[in-house]
């Protein structure tokens, strides 16, 4: 059998996000790297540039996207307070952490590729963070049937229970033909479960039409540096509707951050924001 791509060469964000994270309170020290703090540093003087001339900049769409996911995550929980979470591309996403002490009922399992997986599983275990409710495990998007494949980590949670499913910061990395199967396995599994939800992020070409060649440059740019294809998806809503829907799912809302200033305490950008959260529903 052929191995499923490996797109490891992602991972290396995860410590900038994860530093922005820690830098504004989201996260705790321990989450803290050298790495991603040489690089908070490095992009600060390209950050305040961006937000001068832009009215925003990657840190605003850090802040906002994560924010706006956990208040989406919070609704959820309070609907089904035994919710199981499965946090994809996991990094040093918070998260968990902050979830688990704010929800006890709740089984939280981040997964991320094998030696992400590990150097995650490892810091948690010294904060004697893991046990059978928080655990990490090894996945792969692009595997399509071995353990590591989203199919086999959604076979190991209670079929009785609801499902959230989360990735953050990753389908831009891939094109909509790279990311087809994963969400087509995705709302496949998730139709065994009472309720099924995915929540991720996305930045749409139809966000903010002034800064497409912005976007395009930055993404070409990143997908330099990561080794990757950066993708922007969608011009509109209902082409993101209509895809999802072709995937698998049921239904598809599209959360916009302006529409959540004021009931939430995330950062504005002149204009509309570029990021946009996306929730799509089976069953």
């Amino acid at each position: 059998m052929a191995r499923a791509p490996d797109s490891s060469s992602i991972s290396f964000t995860a410590l900038y996000t994860g530093q922005v994270w820690v830098r504004h309170g989201l996260s705790e020290p321990f989450f803290h790297t050298r790495q991603g703090a040489l690089l908070y540093r490095a992009m600060s003087p390209f950050e305040a540039l961006g937000k001068r001339l832009l009215g925003g900049n990657i840190r605003t769409f850090l802040l906002q996207r994560h924010h706006l996911i956990d208040a989406r995550l919070a609704a959820l929980i309070a609907a089904d307070p035994a919710l199981q979470v499965v946090e994809i591309a996991c990094g040093l996403s918070p998260r968990g952490c902050r979830f688990r002490e704010r929800f006890a009922a709740i089984t939280y399992v981040e997964a991320d590729l094998p030696d992400m997986a590990r150097r995650k599983r490892r810091l948690l275990a010294r904060q004697g963070a893991l046990g059978p409710d928080h655990r990490v495990e090894a996945v792969n998007i692009l595997d399509p049937d071995s353990a590591e494949s989203v199919t086999a980590l959604l076979r190991r949670l209670d079929p009785t229970r609801p499902v959230v499913v989360i990735t953050e910061g990753l389908i831009n990395y891939f094109s909509l033909a790279t990311l087809a199967p994963f969400w087509r396995r995705l709302a496949e599994g998730l139709r065994a479960f009472p309720k099924g939800i995915y929540l991720c992020d996305n930045y749409p070409l139809y966000a903010n039409m002034r800064f497409q060649r912005t976007l395009k440059t930055l993404g070409g740019a990143l997908g330099a540096v990561s080794r990757s294809q950066v993708s922007f998806h969608f011009r509109s809503d209902a082409e993101t509707r209509a895809h999802f829907t072709a995937q698998g799912f049921d239904a598809l809302t599209v959360h916009d951050p302006a529409d959540y200033y004021a009931a939430l305490p995330i950062p504005r950008t002149r204009g509309t924001p570029m990021v946009r959260v996306l929730e799509a529903k089976v069953g």
